[in-house]
């Protein structure tokens, strides 16, 4: 799968409809499931779970009650937002509950750029949903291919893999908030930089889409701005930050690597085997002049095009 909310040149796009109606159930979707969390992190609580467990514990009961309402709609697309609103509220919780008192550059540093990483996204996809009517077109093929098993794949694959990968990807940040060892240092720095560098490049090119989706003939490859140099700049962006939070991690406790590394590996290894060639494949069979683009232009880092001939 590819990471939910993400718009990629020639698979999404069209006009803007989506209306307060359409807004409304995914509201009350994301108040029930903050509800849920919060109630699940005060039973984990009084159970004596060990952290971060029991931000895993409600993160994976406010996972239920979107595909809940999922179910509800029968529009899988009601997880889209919870990819990028997740993240902001995990940081901030390990903050809270941190037993010690974190290197304070490190923690506001890794809390701006995950808040504003967060924010950016969530807004690309409430300003560019088309509505209740509009589902990813890769849920319909899950459920399609389990057959019978349709809804524990749609559980499975489309909610509970990305809440565990995202969780995963998010893990540096609980070791950012909870060691206070080492202070801030040229990590950090790196860190920064190249974090902030992803959002803004997924911001650039979720910007360069939008504008060519406006103006797109039918069938013509976007192929200005970064989408000329790089097939998904977008979905470099964004793995781009996961390698940041890893940073931060690093920095913060490079003797938890064990737990800190694998989220950056796995966002990795989901762009590389799964995201990209399957937005690849459904480019090539809706557009055939895509494979000459996919011969010339980089697939995810962005490098200059191989000419022509």
């Amino acid at each position: 799968m590819a990471p939910p909310a993400i718009i990629t040149a020639g698979v999404q796009g069209g006009s803007v409809i989506a209306t307060k109606k359409d807004f409304a159930p995914v509201i009350w979707a994301y108040l029930a499931c903050l509800a849920v969390g919060m109630l699940a992190l005060l039973v984990a609580g009084l159970c004596g779970l060990w952290p971060p467990l029991d931000a895993l514990v409600a993160d994976i009961g406010a996972t239920l009650v979107i595909f809940i309402f999922s179910r509800r709609y029968r529009n899988s697309s009601f997880y889209d937002p919870y990819w990028s609103v997740i993240p902001p509220l995990l940081v901030l919780w390990w903050w809270w509950q941190s037993p010690v008192a974190p290197d304070t550059w490190r923690a506001v540093a890794a809390t701006v750029l995950v808040w504003f990483w967060g924010v950016r996204l969530t807004a690309n996809w409430s300003a560019y949903w088309p509505g209740l009517h509009h589902e990813d077109w890769r849920y319909p093929l899950v459920r399609e291919r389990a057959g019978r098993f349709a809804a524990p794949a749609d559980f499975l694959g489309i909610h509970l893999f990305p809440t565990l990968q995202v969780f995963l990807g998010c893990l540096p940040l609980y070791f950012v908030m909870t060691r206070d060892a080492r202070p801030f240092g040229w990590l950090d720095v790196l860190a920064i930089i190249v974090t902030l560098g992803a959002i803004l490049i997924e911001m650039i090119a979720d910007l360069q889409l939008h504008a060519a989706l406006k103006t797109r003939r039918p069938g013509e490859i976007i192929s200005r701005g970064l989408w000329g140099w790089s097939r998904h700049p977008n979905y470099f962006g964004e793995l781009s930050f996961w390698w940041g939070l890893m940073l931060f991690g690093l920095a913060a406790a490079p003797e938890q690597w064990f737990w800190i590394v694998p989220g950056a590996l796995a966002m990795t290894a989901m762009f590389l085997w799964v995201s990209v060639p399957m937005l690849d494949a459904r480019s090539v069979e809706r557009r055939p002049a895509y494979a000459e683009h996919m011969r010339r232009v980089s697939a995810l880092v962005p490098w200059p095009p191989r000419n022509a001939g």
